[in-house]
């Protein structure tokens, strides 16, 4: 059992007092706070010894939720009816057991499960809104949220991105941990290790919603517009994924294009879309998506404004048939 610590007597040795707390309960086995009081967040967040003034006292025993209560606000994800108004400021006084992790996990995926296509999106699209106008909230897990996590994920939203590094999947739609399940790799081209990733997303985690991203100046499909003969330059494997979305540019009209930052938007927009339709025609993505149970849409990311715009939405009947409209008229394109 790890004891409260009554106030470190200077900043070092809090930081040894916190590094014992946690090491004590790791090595009992249990959830992080399960019998430990020691308040965590008061402890790292002073830069200063505190003096007997400063210190904050437990709450009351009366003034704590039931262990009732507690359980069913992990459920509904509403805090109890009384007590201190910082709940998980109390909370972290008196700690968490595991099965009240697997309930507030219980709690959270049922209510993930519950939203619509339509819905998850657009929150998707109101993280985004509030990284490019510089309102992110940046939703950093706390210890007993990151413990939950342990016993399953339960992500609404599969993004299928680039590897660029400018390109921070979680972080340019405000998401945190377990909100986003990401498949990265250069281009956001499709191959069968992406597609099988996307698969399992949809099939076993149940999300609402796939997105296929593409972002500004990305260095793969600006390679794949070289000339064929220069990508034989190249090793193998590399040579063959650059290949692989070259066949799907038409670069040909490009050729109308003067402006070199218009021919970028072009280029990855198109990379996109072919891989949003490569995508409709997968069986079980094309099911889910005709039943309305999932919405499947491309992205383009600007790295100079942060704003992510959406199109070539797949959803539904009309999805079906525009998907179909657009590979014909691909096929008679020479």
């Amino acid at each position: 059992v790890c004891q409260r610590s009554e106030g470190p007597s200077a900043p070092g040795d809090m930081a040894l007092a916190g590094g014992l707390a946690f090491g004590a309960c790791a090595l009992s086995g249990v959830a992080i706070g399960t019998s430990c009081s020691l308040q965590l967040a008061l402890l790292a967040a002073r830069t200063k010894a505190p003096s007997a003034e400063d210190r904050v006292a437990a709450p009351a025993v009366d003034d704590r939720p039931s262990m009732k209560e507690r359980r069913a606000s992990l459920a509904t994800g509403r805090r109890p009816s009384h007590g201190p108004s910082d709940v998980d400021l109390a909370w972290a006084w008196e700690g968490f057991t595991m099965e009240e992790a697997r309930d507030h996990a219980d709690g959270a995926q049922q209510r993930a499960l519950a939203r619509t296509p339509r819905e998850v999106l657009q929150d998707l699209q109101r993280g985004n809104a509030r990284f490019w106008t510089g309102a992110a909230t940046r939703p950093e897990a706390s210890a007993f949220q990151r413990r939950t996590l342990i016993t399953k994920q339960f992500p609404s939203v599969a993004i299928l991105g680039c590897s660029d590094s400018r390109v921070p999947t979680e972080i340019i739609f405000d998401q945190g941990l377990g909100d986003l399940f990401v498949v990265r790799v250069a281009g956001n081209a499709l191959d069968t290790s992406t597609q099988a990733s996307l698969q399992y997303a949809v099939h076993h985690l149940k999300v609402k919603v796939i997105v296929v991203l593409g972002h500004e100046l990305c260095g793969a499909v600006k390679a794949a517009q070289l000339p064929s003969e220069r990508l034989l330059e190249e090793p193998p494997e590399l040579e063959h994924a650059l290949q692989s979305i070259k066949a799907d540019l038409n670069q040909d009209r490009f050729a109308f294009l003067h402006d070199t930052r218009a021919v970028d938007r072009e280029a990855a927009t198109t990379n996109v879309k072919r891989q949003v339709e490569r995508l409709s025609r997968d069986e079980g993505i094309k099911s889910k998506v005709e039943k309305e149970e999932l919405i499947l849409v491309g992205g383009f990311y600007e790295i100079s404004s942060g704003i992510v715009d959406f199109f070539h939405e797949m959803y539904g009947v009309p999805a079906k048939q525009c998907t179909e409209h657009r590979l014909n008229e691909a096929l008679k394109k020479p």
